[in-house]
């Protein structure tokens, strides 16, 4: 059924009519000019409604190219893409339950990025709370929508989340060694170092010139004693890599004394960092300043080390703290004075005895 024309068009159309072609083109062009008077006293564009759209369309399309030298009240090529665009549908009434709020989805992410938990234990957790109006469905699209996952985390922590939950009896061991001058030549000359994951101190045996399994089980027991005197936390595991020179009697010597070994895979420094990173400092700083003679000079400059180590060096590991600090707090600006040890090589500073 044919669309009655609109009221306000029906006396232009009944001119249109009744006009010759002549007179057709006289109107058009008055009624052209009217419209561009009329939209030059309009401040900003025209925002055409829907409807009224339509209505343009209805009678804009089967002019064809002929509405160019009419059409005022947008551009051409706008016309063209209202008529190349589908037709607008009525938007759909909403259905089903409102959303979450954003409160409540945001503690759902909560819950799951710090705990790891499971969307029954993150349910169970917000009835807890008086929160009882989400559903299994909701907190799983919550949790995907996040990128997290929807059941709980069962799979292995990371080695930094295992180091950090063990700190506080955590210590990791390594050999370092150097050429050292002897009566019988040149010789390398092995120490093995200790190091508490937490507090950063080291423990670091005497010097031999062979490392055999034997003389490395021997000291896991001085290094627990060495803890014992030191009242320390006692170590409950010790990271070591596979170097031959520990062995079986090693693990055994721990396990003796309630500890054990924990060895970690070739090739994998990284899970053994701390105590590397101590290895190139104790040779950087101070070993490679010397042509050492002997075992004994080499413990001497690993015991002075050990003592500008734990006394004077800043760590950033721990918040650029002394481990062992003593000294008391500069109340006096400038009133400093440089400490030395071992001819100069090892540096610190300090206030200046009244």
């Amino acid at each position: 059924m044919p669309q009655p024309i609109p009221r306000m068009l029906q006396p232009l159309i009944l001119t249109l009519a009744r006009a010759t072609d002549r007179q057709l083109a006289r109107t058009i062009e008055y009624m052209k000019a009217e419209n561009q008077l009329l939209r030059s006293r309009i401040d900003g564009p025209i925002r055409l409604k829907p409807q009224e759209r339509r209505i343009l369309l209805k009678y804009g399309l089967p002019l064809g190219a002929e509405l160019k030298k009419i059409i005022s009240i947008v551009r051409y090529e706008t016309f063209r893409k209202w008529a190349r665009a589908k037709p607008e549908s009525r938007p759909r009434a909403k259905v089903g339950s409102p959303r979450t709020s954003d409160e409540i989805r945001a503690l759902v992410v909560r819950l799951a990025s710090e705990t790891g938990w499971g969307v029954n234990r993150i349910l169970g957790e917000l009835k807890k709370l008086g929160i009882e109006s989400l559903s299994r469905t909701t907190v799983r699209n919550i949790l995907r929508e996040h990128g997290l996952g929807t059941g709980p985390d069962r799979g292995k922590s990371t080695w930094d989340e295992w180091v950090k939950a063990h700190a506080e009896t955590l210590w990791a061991c390594d050999f370092f060694s150097k050429r050292v001058l002897t009566l019988r030549g040149i010789k390398t000359c092995y120490a093995l170092a200790f190091i508490h994951l937490k507090t950063r101190r080291v423990i670091a045996t005497p010097s031999t010139l062979k490392p055999t399994r034997a003389w490395s089980a021997f000291h896991a027991g001085w290094f627990l004693d060495r803890v014992r005197k030191l009242r320390l936390a006692p170590p409950e595991i010790v990271i070591r890599d596979g170097d031959g020179k520990y062995g079986a009697p090693f693990n055994q010597a721990l396990r003796e004394r309630g500890c054990r070994a924990k060895r970690i895979p070739p090739r994998s420094p990284n899970l053994n960092a701390l105590v590397e990173r101590w290895v190139k400092s104790v040779k950087v700083e101070c070993l490679d300043h010397f042509v050492i003679l002997g075992t004994d000079h080499f413990d001497h400059l690993v015991a002075e080390y050990l003592e500008h180590y734990h006394e004077e060096r800043h760590h950033q590991g721990i918040g650029n703290r002394v481990i062992d600090a003593n000294a008391p707090p500069l109340t006096i600006p400038g009133a400093i004075e440089c400490h030395e040890r071992l001819g100069g090589v090892l540096k610190s500073y300090r206030p200046q005895a009244a």
